[in-house]
């Protein structure tokens, strides 16, 4: 896997600039998590549950240096099975790039049930079927159509998006912070987190998702440029909302905050029901955002997969008039609408955190092989982790230590996945051979 990807430099449209690849970032970290996850932080880790996600934060960041580095040695399409492909041969870039993808599926399928509940808040005929069909499948088609027609319509849909989950979020904040107090800013007794690990882990999934702005690469301006300025102000600016809606959300609730309570408790005790409802739309628009995001990019994933003769060749067909990947957009949606429906995701999205954190640690170990296979001039205008290893190093080290509190029913299901992808591949190699003895 090179630079020279006939096919994407002569026909993939560069649509996605600067602004684009920052919606990708923040759409693909921001969705359902930060409207629920609140609650459940809290109730481990108490008045200091704005600082772990803070500290979380920081702790991520190393991850996401290092995949800005990575990012700027190519132009092409890809992200982690480029990346891991490059260094590693085919065979791990393919699975790397399977599991990711089965992952980003099973998270649309379960976003799309998550959109049903918050929009049965408004109207219950939607937490129950036939309504909750009629929100998979007009969310699911509508963002495969969008995104068939062109890249840019799908960057204008994201930023929509953007507007109108994060506006109510900051007015959130803004009406909130009155009530913050010192004791609670910088509490005098520190509770103690039991599990610690679990939280974590659990914390981590609020800040997954940056990766996405990597598959599109190859339909990005400057990428090499674009792509890690992304990465790390997205992040930055990210990590400092959550620090502020966690903040607002344990000085508003106080002690009244239980497992089931949400930002929407927040907007309702701020605004009442005006507050209530316009927290519930912005979680409507925020897991939106998110879902437009991955059905932006992820398709990217299996044609990068099908340019470098990984997936059959139908993977990797060009839209004629709208130079988009169709192809793999339909399949995209059309797999998120049928685990939607079926609900046989719910065992997929549970092991999407442990199936992430294998991707980030092949891709972390794949940056020095890179480097060394990369030549002068490459090297001298890629981005560089400030102080060298050490960042990647840290990096490395939490997502093993990540993936190490992962349950076993994950681990399984994760060996399943990849059993049914190596499947593919290897029947498409099988196809190739065949050709060639012709």
């Amino acid at each position: 896997m090179t630079e020279s990807a006939p096919a994407q430099k002569r026909q993939l449209v560069r649509g996605i600039g600067i602004f684009g690849s920052a919606f990708l970032v923040l759409n693909g970290m921001i969705g359902a998590g930060i409207f629920a996850m609140p609650s459940a932080v809290a109730a481990r880790a108490g008045v200091l549950s704005p600082w772990l996600f803070l500290a979380v934060g920081v702790l991520i960041i190393t991850v996401v240096l290092t995949f800005a580095e990575l990012s700027s040695y190519f132009r092409i399409s890809g992200g982690p099975v480029l990346y891991a492909t490059r260094a590693f041969g085919s065979l791990t870039g393919f699975s790397t790039g399977w599991i990711y993808y089965v992952s980003r599926a099973a998270a649309v399928a379960a976003n799309c049930n998550v959109m049903a509940i918050y929009m049965a808040t408004i109207w219950p005929w939607f937490g129950v079927d036939p309504g909750r069909a009629v929100v998979i499948l007009v969310v699911c088609g509508g963002l495969t159509l969008v995104n068939v027609l062109g890249v840019r319509d799908g960057v204008r849909t994201l930023a929509v998006f953007t507007f109108f989950k994060v506006i109510p979020l900051l007015i959130m904040i803004v009406l909130g912070l009155q009530y913050v107090s010192p004791d609670v800013l910088f509490p005098d007794n520190m509770p103690t987190i039991d599990d610690l690990g679990g939280t974590t882990l659990l914390l981590i999934y609020a800040f997954v998702g940056f990766e996405t702005v990597l598959i599109t690469a190859g339909e990005t301006a400057k990428p090499k440029v674009t792509i890690p300025k992304a990465l790390i102000l997205t992040m930055i600016a990210t990590g400092i909302l959550y620090f502020l809606i966690v903040l607002v959300y344990v000085s508003v609730l106080g002690g009244q905050v239980d497992e089931n309570a949400t930002l929407v408790d927040v907007g309702r005790k701020l605004a009442g029901p005006v507050g209530a409802i316009a927290i519930t739309l912005a979680a409507i628009f925020s897991i939106g955002g998110n879902l437009a995001g991955t059905m932006l990019s992820t398709p990217r994933l299996t044609f990068a997969l099908a340019e470098h003769r990984l997936l059959p060749p139908w993977f990797g067909r060009i839209h004629e008039k709208f130079s988009t990947p169709a192809n793999s957009v339909i399949f995209m949606g059309s797999t998120a609408a049928a685990l939607a429906l079926s609900g046989s995701f719910v065992r997929l999205a549970i092991a999407s955190s442990l199936t992430r954190m294998i991707t980030y640690i092949v891709c972390i170990a794949a940056l020095p092989v890179i480097k060394g296979k990369a030549d002068y001039a490459t090297i001298a205008r890629a981005f560089k982790i400030p102080g060298g290893y050490p960042i990647p190093f840290v990096a490395f080290v939490l997502c093993l230590w990540l993936a190490s509190h992962s349950s076993a029913e994950s681990w399984q299901l994760v060996g399943i996945m990849l059993v049914v992808g190596l499947a593919l591949y290897w029947l498409e190699q099988l196809r190739i051979k065949k050709q060639h003895a012709v």
